[in-house]
């Protein structure tokens, strides 16, 4: 385990991985307008159901190991021996793997028991716990550490008070995770586990938000409110919830009257906090999922057409109500990703059906981009299209360079590739928003400075110093950081993106060099301690190109300070992948 404190930095510096990712030989179509895709791999021999961003720039995937062999074998005559696993006792494939966004590259890793519909979250010293799954994994915890390459999952054992199956992660202020559901489990729990919180708590709203027989309230979707609170969403329901006294301290409106958690599976974003303004407003976006009924009728094959509406509320308004909005397709299994510059990326899905085996219809090839700041009517903007289904098991995540990564789908018990409606996809795109033209290039901010692995405080000003080749529209910069989520069935679990600085830009030393004001978030609550992408945003408002980086925060965990201490950010940015 690798222990932190405010004198020593112990991670790898990120200059090490330089490389000019979009001058590497891959099928590539780029558009001025709508975006453009790129093929990174045709087979990386296991499908994408979970994925998760390091620190390191690795990307780590995987799927399930009850179905039999995958098309990636272990190396080195390596073999996981599981007596209880339902398919093989002994099996020689991976099915995960470590893919290096720089080298676009991929090594298979091992895992021992059964992550099927699992979940996770990166802890706020950058290894991603990962907990649950199905059959022998269900009580299971998994870390894989950040490293060179030479890492693999390392598994705990049943560290868990309950089987997770289809549960929900949620990292908290205090470096803990809280694993909410699951699949018959209306309770929650916390890891890593403590004498004052060692099992688990009942949640009666999960039991009051199941559809008998039908579920519709599996990977509830949660955010932290700035306040410390849980909003947690399930079914067409919502509470504001209080994790320390198990309380509930607020109830939401109805959002209509059809389910939008799985597996009539929506998806949701909390929209960007931005933390210059004087109050900070907290808005959820919920988008698609399907028609009550749908999955008794895909069960039959009666295909419905899946739910073509968001709802947008704001959580801590005196009296909140959700605002209806309608999207350019309907979208059932779509993934949500925030951009950036603060716009929500709305990809793969189907048109028709639900989640589950063979139960979804006409894949939704367009993404879509919804501009939160738009007005009303105008905030959605159809992208251009994939030629590959993304169907059930499909997952999405934000590289560091500002493209989108795609991969997984497979709506079948096993691997099927011939024969069947969508086959099993075991390639990787990456979906290039239209901030990445290369028609931008002048427009695109490069961070000089600060130096990798700066060190900041909570609520410390710093500056960030960038060039602009071309002219710079100083009241049009702006600086945000993401948090990379662990993303699963069409929801990204502890996903933030906070503004943190754009208002006090000036000439800087050097030729089109720039200085731009940031402010770290002030508190834990704002932003839990971890690693942060950290992006320069130039002429948000016409969707232009930034530069990417990465912050960490640091406070709250085993061992950590005591409050009269205190807690540090670290902040370091990326190389220039875009050159």
């Amino acid at each position: 385990m690798i222990s932190w404190s405010r004198d020593a930095l112990p991670f790898l510096l990120f200059r090490l991985l330089a490389v000019a990712i979009l001058s590497q030989r891959h099928t590539f179509m780029v558009a001025a307008d709508g975006g453009g895709w790129q093929l990174l791999q045709r087979s990386i021999g296991v499908s994408a159901m979970h994925m998760q961003l390091l620190h390191n720039d690795r990307v780590i995937i995987f799927d399930r190991t009850d179905f039999g062999k995958s098309n990636l074998s272990l190396p080195g005559g390596k073999c996981r021996r599981d007596p209880n696993d339902q398919a093989l006792k002994v099996d020689c494939t991976a099915h995960s793997v470590e893919f290096d966004v720089a080298t676009n590259t991929f090594r298979p890793l091992m895992v021992l028991t059964d992550t099927w519909c699992s979940s996770g979250s990166v802890m706020p010293d950058g290894r991603l716990v990962q907990t649950g799954g199905f059959n022998d994994g269900g009580q299971k915890v998994r870390v894989m550490e950040p490293c060179g390459g030479g890492c693999d999952w390392n598994e705990i054992g049943d560290e868990l008070a309950a089987p997770r199956w289809y549960a929900t992660n949620q990292l908290l202020p205090d470096g803990r995770q809280i694993v909410i559901g699951g699949r018959r489990q209306f309770n929650y729990e916390f890891y890593p586990k403590s004498t004052k919180a060692p099992g688990a708590y009942s949640l009666p709203f999960l039991a009051q938000t199941t559809d008998p027989n039908l579920e519709n309230n599996l990977y509830p979707f949660v955010h932290l409110n700035v306040d410390g609170n849980l909003f947690m969403f399930a079914n067409n329901r919502a509470i504001l919830f209080d994790y320390v006294r198990n309380k509930v301290v607020r109830t939401y409106p109805a959002l209509g009257g059809d389910p939008r958690n799985y597996p009539s599976s929506g998806s949701s974003v909390l929209l960007p906090l931005d933390l210059q303004m004087a109050k900070v407003e907290v808005e959820v976006l919920v988008c698609g999922g399907a028609p009550k009924g749908s999955y008794v009728a895909a069960s039959k094959g009666n295909f419905v057409g899946a739910l073509g509406t968001c709802g947008r509320i704001k959580i801590n308004d005196p009296n909140p109500n959700w605002a209806i909005e309608t999207m350019p397709k309907r979208r059932v299994m779509g993934d949500m990703m925030l951009l950036p510059n603060g716009d929500v990326l709305l990809i793969n899905g189907a048109g028709a059906g639900t989640a589950g085996w063979e139960f979804g219809r006409g894949p939704v090839l367009n993404p879509v981009v919804y501009h939160p700041a738009g007005p009303e009517g105008k905030r959605f903007e159809l992208q251009n299209p994939t030629t590959i289904p993304r169907m059930y098991h499909s997952t999405a995540i934000l590289l560091r360079d500002g493209r989108v990564l795609v991969g997984g789908s497979n709506p079948h018990v096993g691997y099927s590739f011939s024969g069947v409606l969508f086959p099993t996809e075991l390639s990787l795109e990456a979906f290039s928003p239209s901030y990445l033209d290369p028609g931008n290039s002048d427009l695109r901010p490069k961070i000089q400075a600060p130096a990798s692995q700066a060190q900041l405080k909570y609520g410390q000003k710093f500056a960030v110093v960038f060039t602009v080749a071309g002219s710079l529209a100083q009241n049009a910069v702006s600086v945000t950081i993401v948090a990379p989520p662990f993303t699963t069935h069409a929801y990204s679990m502890n996903q933030r993106l906070l503004v943190i600085g754009g208002k006090k830009v000036a000439a800087a030393a050097g030729k089109n060099t720039f200085s731009v004001e940031a402010v770290a978030p002030a508190s834990a609550t704002l932003a839990p301690s971890g690693y942060y992408l950290l992006f320069v945003v130039h002429q948000m408002k016409i969707r232009h190109v930034r530069r990417e980086g990465m912050v960490v925060i640091d406070e709250a965990r085993a061992g950590s300070p005591p409050l009269d201490q205190d807690p540090v950010i670290l902040l370091e940015y990326f190389m220039e992948y875009l050159d």
